[in-house]
């Protein structure tokens, strides 16, 4: 291909319809790009000629089919030595295949489906997905693209390729009967997400442990979280990134809300294994590999990070005017035969309580007593302060509770904000932070 900007997926779309193939192959591209090879360089000290791996260019091969189960898929062969070989499928395209196999009718618009007859169903089509035999499906891959790599590898006892992947995405979908549905609940998560979300909340949704457990950045952390909002030809995408993994959302064809995990570096998330090379050894928590092995892991992991995002997300779905919402916490009310005063989230003491216990490392194993201290309170050395300021949190989760904001955890010394809790507090601390102009617009 002599046109960088051609975009290879539409040419072949356009040769597939043009000459009607349905399955087998499509066709074959070559282009020349970037890629490691091996060259022979000398050294004038040791008047030696050592073989180098470095940067070059060479010719590479893609081989594009209609696979009878995984749908379009392309195959990208480096012909130069050591000849790596790329594979890259799309698993909507593997659904898809699947749900025509199993009579399971649905409307597909680009790589989103905006309706499927049986979602139940196709979501266990996805599920069979991760119980994939990857090398032996990759091997037979290969088979098609690279007939000659055991001729090449026979010479070589032992030598063979090793799969890895180099970059995975996972998405949820969630289907909308109308883009009217859709969009306003977009833009309330859109700004929920760059005013509320901080970078240990974007760590946590990722996995972090250190933010998961303490809700803060750790001492040692040097890496860049960053958000940004772009407005696309498929919608509008907002992304955080953190050290070459993402998580971000879209809101595909109008009527499809798209959350996705994209993870690079797999060395940042742990798994559960012995050392590679020896399955029979003693199992720990080892960093995640690259290789195939562990991409039921990786999908794991993202379906966790997506998860927990969502939650974060939902919290501003409701509906009712937070005048309605308020108007339950922030008047008095007898509970348990005793009268607790009303909030005010203006006033500071209230404002810095509702933020506490707000941050998201409570979302999974809850608060204490002295968690909400370390956030309320200066570190104290007299003992006699240390009581009255547990006292004083004392008498803040006893408020909270008689407003339903938050419940107790059964067998422990912990609180949780329940599902009320949750949206009423968002909401009211979205208010506090929304500035004169964007309430004055919004009451007009």
């Amino acid at each position: 291909m002599n046109e960088p900007s051609l975009s290879k997926e539409d040419l072949v779309g356009v040769l597939a319809k043009k000459h009607g193939i349905t399955t087998g192959p499509i066709c074959l591209l070559a282009c020349v790009e970037p890629c490691l090879s091996f060259q022979l360089r000398s050294d004038r000290s040791s008047k030696q000629i050592h073989l180098v791996l470095e940067h070059s260019q060479c010719t590479h091969l893609y081989h594009y089919f209609l696979h009878p189960s995984f749908g379009q898929l392309h195959v990208r062969v480096q012909t130069w030595f050591p000849f790596s070989v790329d594979v890259c499928f799309n698993g909507r395209e593997w659904l898809a295949h699947q749900m025509d196999q199993a009579g399971i009718a649905y409307r597909k618009r680009d790589n989103c489906f905006v309706w499927i007859q049986n979602c139940a169903q196709a979501r266990q089509l996805l599920e069979q997905q991760l119980h994939t035999n990857w090398a032996k499906l990759l091997e037979g891959l290969l088979q098609l693209a690279h007939p000659l790599y055991g001729q090449i590898t026979d010479r070589m006892q032992g030598l063979h390729y090793y799969w890895s992947a180099s970059e995975t995405e996972y998405a949820t979908d969630i289907l909308f009967d109308k883009p009217q549905n859709l969009q306003p609940l977009y833009r309330k998560f859109i700004h929920h997400a760059l005013t509320t979300f901080q970078s240990a909340d974007i760590l946590r949704f990722l996995g972090n442990r250190h933010a998961e457990t303490t809700g803060k950045l750790h001492p040692a952390f040097k890496a860049q979280v960053t958000t940004t909002l772009k407005e696309r030809p498929e919608g509008v995408r907002i992304r955080h990134s953190y050290n070459g993994n993402s998580l971000k959302a879209y809101d595909k064809e109008g009527s499809v809300f798209r959350p996705e995990v994209t993870i690079n570096h797999p060395e940042q998330f742990k798994v559960y294994g012995p050392k590679e090379g020896d399955p029979k050894g003693k199992k720990s928590w080892r960093n995640l590999r690259r290789g195939v092995a562990d991409l039921y892991r990786r999908a794991q992991l993202s379906h966790q990070a997506l998860n927990r995002y969502l939650e974060a997300l939902a919290s501003v779905t409701g509906s009712i005017p937070l005048r309605d919402q308020a108007a339950t916490v922030t008047q008095a009310l007898f509970y348990h035969g005793r009268r607790y005063r009303g909030l005010n989230p203006l006033a500071e003491s209230d404002y810095r309580l509702l933020r506490a216990v707000s941050r998201g490392e409570f979302t999974l194993n809850g608060m204490r007593n002295c968690d909400l201290r370390a956030l309320l309170f200066k570190p104290a050395k007299c003992p006699l302060q240390c009581r009255r300021n547990s006292a004083v949190v004392t008498r803040q989760l006893a408020l909270l509770r008689a407003h339903a904001l938050i419940k107790k955890i059964s067998h422990s010394h912990r609180y949780q904000l329940t599902t009320q809790g949750r949206q009423i507090i968002t909401a009211l601390l979205a208010a506090c932070h929304a500035d004169v102009e964007q309430l004055t617009k919004i009451a007009a």
